[in-house]
């Protein structure tokens, strides 16, 4: 790996002045109070401060009775579709759903067979990447990290592209769906390219056939083989239609329509979200999870016994385990606190995919954990539920997908939302989004420098 020149002799003084930064840049936290400022845009019951509106995706967390507000079961709306009728609607049918999905976030309405076969057709049409663009771009300088590679990728196709700063909307339409057609073959091949150059292993680059949907791409190009089950298919593309959309709100999303407000290009604005998504605050928390998981079992000798696990558990929250940081990941939401309704659609798959795959065991981990985690944490006053992270690491792993594309493939399903936000913006174009912050240092006069 190549480092930044003279890192190591430098790192003293810049471990000096990082001391510096950090006791003049801390602020004192009741002054939040004090001016009554929302950290992270939340009231102190949780609930988000009002920024914009949306039509694309709903969150719906509580009921208001008397101005009070009343938690209820989780539900997340696509253009006003709930997501589990959705979910049920296409595999009762026996059909991938990720395409349907991207469709309904986009142009908001249910697409009959016609409208959604051509609309399938035009993906695979844009699911090709210009020229040379694996060996010239993503095989040059191999990432360690496949969202730095995933960014850095669709920064250069701005190189490519002749109306890439034409912020009209059929332009826009046509950028975002071209992202949306090659986000797998970037994912994928960039992982490839890393697993080979970085860690050895053989290069395997696989052009997918047009008729596979981006479920399968994934699959078909990631596999030595090429080869998958059905039931694989159809519990990865579940995973990307519950990771495609979830409100305005959510950190990488509100990133979008902020950097979109300025009248930035596609490129640039996608960018900005993948590298919001990245953080382990959000689209990292399911590495986590499989990470943690990983630890239980190596210290809990019985699996099935409910006070060896509790007894772990504790030790976690104690910051006596695992990562010392007291969280138990994959369990509470910032929205969320009776029930996450992508994690009890996920779960429902993963028993399945658990018995094909040998993995009862641990599938019946995870549910131990569900079970036991919330109620511990409830004694610090924090209602807790399962997120979509608790199963889908989970089921990622059973899939074989490699960590260092978890965070990957929920890009692959979130651009469609990004996408969906970013037009709605531009739509609805008013002021550059800039929200207040106050300044609380007191003037100093300035010191001539020999004087200091």
């Amino acid at each position: 790996m190549h480092e930044f020149k003279k890192f190591n002799e430098m790192k003293p003084l810049v471990e000096k002045l990082a001391k510096v930064c950090s006791e003049v840049g801390y602020i004192d936290p009741e002054l939040y109070d004090k001016y009554e400022v929302r950290r992270g845009l939340r009231y102190r019951s949780g609930r988000g401060v009002l920024t914009g509106l949306t039509e694309i995706g709903e969150v719906k967390s509580y009921t208001i009775d008397d101005g009070e507000m009343i938690p209820c079961e989780g539900k997340l709306y696509y253009h006003g579709v709930d997501l589990e009728e959705l979910v049920e609607g296409f595999t009762s049918d026996n059909r991938f759903g990720f395409e349907e999905t991207v469709y309904i976030l986009l142009f908001g309405i249910q697409p009959n067979r016609e409208q959604l076969e051509e609309f399938q057709k035009l993906l695979s049409e844009y699911r090709a990447l210009p020229g040379s663009f694996v060996r010239d771009i993503i095989m040059k300088a191999p990432s360690g990290d496949m969202m730095n590679g995933l960014a850095r990728s669709v920064l250069t196709l701005y190189s490519y592209d002749k109306e890439a700063d034409d912020t009209s909307i059929p332009n826009v339409l046509r950028q975002c769906l071209q992202l949306i057609a090659v986000f797998p073959m970037l994912s994928v091949y960039g992982y490839q390219v890393c697993n080979h150059y970085l860690k050895g292993h053989s290069l395997y680059i696989h052009t997918p056939p047009s008729e596979l949907s981006t479920a399968e791409t994934i699959l078909y190009m990631l596999r030595p083989n090429r080869k998958y089950t059905e039931l694989e298919a159809k519990i990865l593309d579940i995973c990307l239609v519950i990771h495609a959309e979830h409100g305005g709100g959510n950190n990488s999303t509100f990133t979008t329509h902020v950097v979109s407000s300025s009248g930035t290009d596609t490129y640039s604005a996608i960018a900005a979200s993948l590298g919001s998504l990245k953080g382990p605050k959000h689209g990292g928390a399911n590495k986590k999870v499989v990470e943690m998981f990983n630890d239980i079992k190596e210290n809990v000798k019985d699996w099935t016994s409910e006070e060896e696990v509790t007894a772990y558990l504790q030790k976690i929250i104690d910051k006596k385990a695992f990562d010392n940081s007291g969280l138990i990941y994959g369990i509470g939401h910032a929205v969320y606190s009776i029930s996450d309704p992508r994690a009890k659609i996920i779960k429902s798959f993963a028993k399945p995919l658990a018995e094909e795959k040998g993995k009862m065991d641990e599938y019946h981990l995870y549910e131990m954990v569900e079970k036991i985690a919330p109620t511990l944490l409830s004694k610090r006053n924090r209602a807790a539920s399962a997120n979509v992270d608790f199963y889908s690491g989970f089921v990622y792993d059973m899939l074989g997908l490699p960590l260092e594309l978890y965070t990957p493939i929920f890009a692959i399903a979130r651009i469609a939302g990004w996408s969906a936000h970013r037009i709605e913006e531009l739509v609805n174009a008013g002021k550059i989004i800039r929200p207040a912050y106050k300044n609380v240092a007191k003037h100093v006069k300035y010191v001539p420098i020999e004087e200091r």
